[in-house]
C-alpha cells in the first residue's frame, strides 16, 4: 500500500480509502465486516462514512453504516489502526435535525456527538462538511446561478464551531466536500486570518469521465497543501465495464436505484468508456484498476475511495495500486480526455 499525509498534517493515510456508504442497504453488516477486515489486512487504514450513509439515503437508514463501523470497532478493538472519517449533512432532509442549514453550533453539537455514538469512539479523525449550506455548483450542477441574500452559516462562523470539537477533542481534523474553488479558498483565508481550524482535504467526485476538479481546484490542492480525496473514481461502477452494451448486472447499483444516479445518464458517457476500455484491453489492463491508478498517480490527489458491494472488486480495487501506467497508457488516456472532455460532470 502507499501512503501520503493528510494536508499539512503528520497523520498517513492510504491512497486507497475504503467506502462504505453501501453497508446497511446494499451489503450486511456482515459483509461490511468482511471488507474492513480485508482492507485492514492489505494496509488500508483511511476509511470514509457519513452520517447521512447508508445510499440512497432515507431516514429508516440515516446512520446506519456508521453504526456498522462502529460494531467492528468494538469487536475487533482496532480503533487505533484506523484514520476514521466521517460527514455532518448540508442542507436539505428534514428527517435530518428538521431540514434546514446545519453548520450551527447546536446541530453540529448534535450531529457531532450523535457520529461519536453510533461510531463507539471518543474521536473523529476527520470531521467533513458533506455540502455546502449556501447555493453552489455541485452534484453534477453546471452553470452558476447566483442567488442574493441567502441564508446560510457564515464561513467564519462554521470554523469557529468547528473549533469548539477540535479543542474538546472530539475532532482530529477537519475537511470539505462537495466544495468550489471559491469556498475552499474562503475557508483557508478564514482560518489564516483568524486562527481557526484549517480544512485539510477536499472530498469531491473525480474519474476519467468527470475531470473538471483539475480545471480549478488541482492547483489550490497542490499550493496549499489539501489533497483531494476522490469519491465516484469508478462512475458508480460505469468504468468496470459492467453496464457496457447496454447490460444491466442483477443487484448492481444501477439496476438497483438508477433514479438515484443521474449524474452519469449523458451522451457521450458509451463513447468514452469504450475508448477507455479500448485502452485497457490493448494494454492488457483491468479497466477499473486502470481508472483507479490514473488517479492515484495525480499529484493532488490524496485518496481515492472505493466503494465495493462484493469482496471480488474490493480485492480488484485495492490490488490498484500495485500496477504501473506507462507513459503511452497515460497518453492515451489523455487523449480520450480531449476528444470526450468529462462526459459526466
Amino acid at each position: 500500500m502507499n501512503y501520503k499525509k493528510l494536508g499539512n498534517t503528520d497523520i498517513d493515510v492510504s491512497t486507497i480509502c475504503l467506502g462504505t456508504m453501501t453497508w446497511g442497504e446494499q451489503n450486511t453488516q456482515e459483509q461490511g465486516f468482511e471488507q474492513m477486515d480485508y482492507a485492514l489486512d492489505r494496509g488500508v487504514n483511511f476509511w470514509d462514512t457519513a452520517e447521512l450513509y447508508s445510499v440512497p439515503p432515507k431516514k429508516e437508514t440515516f446512520g446506519h453504516t456508521e453504526v456498522v463501523i462502529g460494531n467492528w470497532f468494538k469487536k475487533s478493538k482496532k480503533r487505533d489502526k484506523i484514520i476514521i472519517a466521517t460527514k455532518i449533512s448540508g442542507p436539505a432532509r428534514a428527517y435530518i435535525r428538521g431540514g434546514g442549514n446545519n453548520y450551527g453550533v447546536e446541530k453540529m453539537t448534535e450531529a457531532v456527538d450523535g457520529s461519536l455514538k453510533r461510531l463507539q469512539t471518543d474521536y473523529i479523525d476527520l470531521y467533513q462538511l458533506h455540502w455546502p449550506e449556501r447555493n453552489t455548483n455541485m452534484f453534477g450542477k453546471l452553470g452558476y446561478e447566483h442567488k442574493e441574500n441567502e441564508n446560510y452559516n457564515e464561513l467564519e462562523d462554521v470554523l469557529g464551531n468547528l473549533k469548539k470539537f477540535v479543542d474538546a477533542g472530539k475532532i482530529r481534523e477537519v475537511g470539505l466536500s462537495n466544495e468550489s474553488p471559491w469556498g475552499v479558498s474562503k475557508y483557508l483565508e478564514l482560518s489564516k486570518e483568524k486562527k481557526l481550524p484549517r480544512m485539510m482535504s477536499i472530498q469531491n467526485p473525480y474519474s476519467l469521465l468527470n475531470r473538471t476538479y483539475e480545471i480549478g481546484l488541482a492547483e489550490i490542492s497542490i499550493r496549499d497543501k489539501i489533497g483531494l480525496l476522490a469519491y465516484s473514481p469508478l462512475a458508480s461502477g460505469f468504468l468496470t465495464g459492467k453496464y457496457r452494451n447496454n447490460e444491466l448486472p442483477k443487484n448492481s447499483r444501477i439496476e438497483r436505484d438508477g433514479d438515484f444516479w443521474t449524474r452519469y445518464n449523458k451522451p457521450n458517457r458509451n463513447n468514452a468508456i469504450e475508448e477507455y476500455y479500448k485502452i485497457s484491453k490493448k494494454h492488457d489492463l483491468d479497466i477499473a484498476q486502470m481508472s483507479l491508478k490514473f488517479l492515484e498517480i495525480q499529484p493532488f490527489i490524496t485518496s481515492v475511495i472505493i466503494g465495493a458491494t462484493t469482496m471480488e472488486q474490493l480485492k480488484t480495487n485495492i490490488e490498484s495500486v500495485n500496477i504501473n501506467l506507462s507513459n503511452d497508457v497515460i497518453k492515451e488516456i489523455n487523449e480520450v480526455q480531449k476528444i470526450y472532455p468529462n462526459p459526466c460532470p
